[in-house]
């Protein structure tokens, strides 16, 4: 380096000035000290404010600015460029960029850079890469699809790059600088670079330090206010779930309790309902051989035949709410059965009582058994005319509908599914919920006595559940009660009929053989004694064995009638089994007072199988009798 010193003129013999003489001085060593001096202390001037900033600031996009900025400014670059990595919510690594001395759609048609020849040192923490005229460098150009700059990119050539290494070693991302001259960076970039490349570091460190921070104490907060909301919830969410589990328990007793009655009353039907065909088997015989002119002793036959009747009833209401009745279920639409029902319902409810009907259109079929349907119809008209005294409204609805899994959840008996739905609503006196909640056990009952017997709501419920539905009932004082009765949808395709079954009377036999199977003497003698009386030849047996041995040694036997319990542990059914391996053809009909589960399952008579409970009337087992002989 040469500086220009003084400039000294020359002058003539007579001292006048003909010319400058420059003396030139040779100051290098000097200058090249005072520049690098003010070099160094530019640099550092950079450094210390980018440190400053730095210091302030804890938002890592702001930050990573911050620092391109500072080293494009430290080494006279014409753009430079962060690559750093960030962490999301997820946990997962993803890279962005901060540009500086050009604008940001620059790169906006480029992905981000791979990890190339040129760019691994720099991504892999391995040291600082400066590069006079990287377009030179043995490594530039090395990399598919574009073997170096892609069209359009930024003119590099003078390159210079520092990898951001944290405090645990890990590389956080590299700061990246170019410029469009070669040879302009030297080691005092590289050192300038390195010095904020280290304060850098500490800088992103401490920021996501700092948002760790605040994410911890954003989510111990949440965490405290869900504990506030939930201590502030937990004394009712308790009460709730108590009166839940109260509910549920109450539910479980009242089956269990349900349970238990449909024991003792298979316990007693049996034997009770054996007594009762006794009974009305002899009045029934009274009344045919009495004299017609004696009307003491006909009036005393009828008036004991009708408590035997009511006797009989009781019973197979007790046996229905208990679910131990026999049912024989068929395709029905209840559309049709309610409809054949109007003429009744209204003559059971008075001139006072407005009946309204509301019946869907295109109702799904239920399989159930009609007979037990009308009854539970007629036994709920019978309350809603007790209930509207003064005269109001019963209105009959009925739907398709769905209970699903959450219904199902609260109500431990019922199965979700499709169900079709027969309401019964009334505007009467309507009930508290203490009577609410014993309405449906037997023999409980609000109305007078003589007034009624607490079986009918017992039988429609006892209907209802052995039909695999579901039976709720609403009711609030000065506005009525709703029973709504939920019927197992039929999906398999069949045709309906209204279910109603009406007796026609039986002609008299025409002397085929019945072998009559029946442990009860008496009741075994009535039958027989009413058999050979409508015209058929009989045979006796009093239990299996002796039955088995009768149709050995007979011939022509047509019919085998037996009860379902016989004595010896053999069942009507086994029995019937035996004998039509012996005699293929045989017609059978079962009696029984309780039939148990030798020709029931699920409360549903087996396919194919005839029944007549106990006790029967001469003319009901004149009329299935020869129903069964008729079949083909």
């Amino acid at each position: 380096f040469w500086a220009i010193g003084e400039v000294s003129p020359i002058r003539s013999e007579i001292g006048e000035p003909i010319g400058f003489v420059k003396i030139i001085l040779d100051r290098t060593p000097q200058e090249r000290a005072r520049e690098a001096l003010l070099a160094e202390r530019a640099a550092l001037e950079v450094l210390n404010r980018a440190g400053a900033a730095l210091s302030r600031e804890t938002e890592l996009h702001r930050l990573v600015q911050i620092v391109t900025d500072a080293g494009v400014e430290l080494t006279k670059a014409q753009f430079g460029a962060f690559f750093y990595n960030v962490l999301d919510d997820a946990g997962e690594s993803y890279m962005l960029y901060a540009l500086s001395g050009v604008a940001r759609d620059a790169f906006a048609e480029f992905p981000m850079p791979r990890n190339t020849s040129v760019f691994a040192p720099t991504f892999n923490g391995e040291g600082i890469v400066r590069s006079d005229d990287i377009t030179q460098d043995p490594r530039y150009g090395q990399s598919a699809p574009h073997h170096g700059m892609p069209r359009g990119h930024l003119p590099v050539r003078s390159y210079l790059a520092v990898p951001v290494v944290s405090r645990g070693g890990g590389v956080l991302g590299g700061l990246f600088f170019g410029h469009s001259d070669v040879g302009v960076f030297g080691e005092r970039s590289e050192r300038g670079l390195a010095g904020l490349a280290s304060e850098a570091a500490v800088a992103i460190d401490n920021a996501r330090l700092s948002s760790d921070k605040a994410r911890e104490l954003g989510e111990r907060r949440r965490a405290e206010a869900q504990l506030r909301d939930l201590n502030a919830t937990l004394e009712e969410k308790i009460r709730a779930r108590t009166e839940e589990l109260e509910s549920h328990a109450m539910a479980v007793r009242q089956l269990q309790k349900i349970e238990a009655i449909g024991q003792l009353t298979g316990g007693i039907a049996h034997d009770f309902n054996n007594l009762l065909q006794v009974i009305v088997g002899n009045l029934e015989l009274i009344r045919r051989i009495a004299p017609a002119d004696d009307a003491r002793l006909v009036r005393a036959a009828s008036a004991a035949m009708n408590s035997a009747r009511t006797g009989a009833s009781m019973t197979q209401r007790l046996l229905a709410f208990a679910r131990r009745q026999p049912l024989d279920p068929k395709p029905i639409n209840a559309n049709l059965l309610i409809g054949s029902l109007t003429e009744i319902l209204h003559r059971t409810l008075g001139e006072t009582i407005v009946l309204d009907t509301m019946l869907a259109a295109d109702l799904w079929q239920v399989e159930i058994d009609g007979n037990e349907l009308e009854s539970a119809m007629l036994n709920l008209a019978v309350n809603a005319r007790d209930a509207l005294a003064s005269g109001g409204r019963m209105t009959i609805e009925t739907s398709n509908t769905d209970l699903d899994e959450r219904y199902a959840a609260r109500n431990p008996d019922v199965a979700p599914g499709q169900y079709v739905l027969v309401s019964v609503s009334d505007t009467g006196t309507g009930m508290d919920a203490e009577t609410l909640s014993k309405a449906v056990e037997p023999y409980f009952t609000t109305k007078p006595v003589g007034r009624g017997t607490g079986l009918g709501l017992s039988q429609v419920y006892g209907f209802v559940k052995q039909s695999g539905g579901h039976m709720k009932l609403d009711s609030t004082p000065g506005v009525g009660t709703t029973v709504r009765m939920y019927l197992p949808r039929l999906h398999a395709e069949a045709e309906a009929g209204t279910g109603a079954a009406t007796e026609q009377p039986a002609p008299q036999g025409q002397l085929e053989a019945i072998l009559v199977v029946e442990d009860d003497e008496e009741v075994r003698r009535l039958s027989v004694e009413a058999l050979r009386e409508l015209g058929y030849r009989v045979i006796e047996a009093a239990d299996g064995s002796e039955a088995l041995r009768q149709l050995e040694q007979q011939e022509g036997v047509d019919l085998l009638f037996t009860d379902v319990i016989l004595p010896g542990g053999t069942t009507g059914a086994q029995l019937a089994a035996q004998a039509m391996l012996k005699r293929p053809g045989l017609k059978v009909l079962f009696t029984t007072g309780y039939a148990r589960n030798a020709i029931v399952h699920q409360g549903r008579l087996d396919r194919g199988v005839q029944l007549i409970t106990k006790p029967f009337t001469f003319a009901v087992l004149a009329a299935k009798v020869r129903e069964v002989l008729d079949q083909a």
